[in-house]
């Protein structure tokens, strides 16, 4: 057994025993590349004795104290096209004094055709000589270049990649945007889309999603459903699902900037919200047959639970198996679990990303 097979048979067993006692299928399991698996990596710049080097930290244990610092001139979980500019950024900026100076940390985020952001992050105020030499650089590389300081952000071509996910036989284009959240395995993510969409195919009527994000699953879900109506608070995501659903040519959704909290509160009648309104969304138009949830790693909220346990259907994806067996615990009073899938979105770390499928019981049975 590999070192890979073996961190994912941990995964398997882990799940086996937190969910044991409810009735799950047995868990389908979606692997990772081994390598090269990670969009998005970032690491601290160390100086020193003139050199500079890209660095990370790895915690010690209480007694040893502190962290201890790993030299990284390659790191194999992110992207081959990380790891190919990762030495020719290194040099260039190292023949330029004021790329050089005082940086102190650097981002790349990536995509799967190789198109690439850097963030190069300092600890001085960025002015004109620096943007004249990240201009080179950024020219020099061919990638677009961020210069970040307190207080700065220096945006010298754009702030986002376009990363092009294929589900089914239609490809997705998403504008994934510095600073936002986007899945890190984009390998994992496009069978992770793959299976909501499975989960989904048969169930029509109109779709509800809370936390949607970019879009990254109301865009293939869209496909399965009359109409879908998605929540999102973040401002930066937001705008970045709707510059999504018109790149994509999709006409079915809305997105409602609202907390999964105020949809609750909007849903059951307890407060209006003129963020619907102006958005020319009515609840009451909606003939709902499913809701899907990806939400953080604490959880669906109390409230928003008795709203999700009203849905025929629930997909709920999951970023940590505990809240999940948590949030199981109440809705399998009133569903049964149909299908349950481990995605291996973080190799070689304790992090589980998980998806179920429920259905309403019928009279004690599932409803199929």
């Amino acid at each position: 057994m590999n070192d890979y097979t073996q961190q994912l048979q941990g995964k398997k067993d882990c799940l086996k025993t937190l969910f044991a006692g409810l009735d799950v299928p047995e868990w389908e399991v979606y692997e990772s590349p081994d390598k090269h698996y990670r969009m998005r990596a970032e690491f601290r710049i160390w100086h020193e004795g003139g050199e500079m080097f890209y660095a990370m930290f790895e915690k010690r244990t209480k007694r040893a104290g502190g962290a201890s610092l790993i030299r990284c001139d390659r790191f194999e979980a992110a992207s081959e096209a990380v790891n190919r500019l990762m030495p020719e950024l290194i040099v260039a900026a190292a023949q330029s004094p004021e790329l050089k100076k005082r940086w102190y940390a650097v981002e790349f985020l990536s995509t799967l055709s190789g198109e690439m952001l850097v963030t190069m992050i300092y600890h001085k105020k960025l002015g004109d000589a620096w943007q004249q030499a990240a201009q080179a650089l950024q020219q020099q590389l061919g990638i677009a270049v961020i210069g970040r300081s307190r207080g700065q952000k220096i945006v010298l071509k754009q702030d986002y990649v376009t990363e092009t996910l294929k589900v089914g036989n239609r490809d997705f284009r998403y504008r994934q945007i510095e600073g936002g959240f986007t899945q890190p395995n984009a390998a994992v993510c496009q069978k992770m889309l793959e299976w909501a969409c499975r989960a989904a195919e048969g169930l029509g009527g109109d779709l509800l999603e809370l936390y949607c994000g970019n879009g990254n699953f109301t865009l293939p879900l869209s496909e399965k459903f009359e109409r879908v109506l998605a929540t999102e608070i973040s401002k930066t995501s937001v705008g970045a699902a709707q510059w999504n659903i018109e790149a994509n040519g999709i006409g079915n959704i809305k997105i409602a900037r609202l907390s999964a909290e105020e949809f609750t509160e909007a849903y059951t009648g307890k407060r209006e919200f003129k963020r619907l309104k102006d958005g020319g969304i009515a609840l009451t138009n909606y003939a709902f047959s499913t809701i899907f949830v990806d939400p953080p790693r604490a959880g669906i909220d109390e409230e928003t639970l008795k709203l999700v346990s009203q849905f025929d259907n629930i997909i709920y994806i999951s970023c940590n198996p505990e809240t999940l067996r948590a949030n199981l615990d109440t809705l399998v009073e009133t569903h049964t679990v149909e299908r349950a899938a481990l995605f291996d979105q973080f190799p070689f770390t304790h992090h589980i990303e998980s998806g179920v499928l429920l259905k309403k019981k019928i009279l004690g049975k599932s409803k199929r």
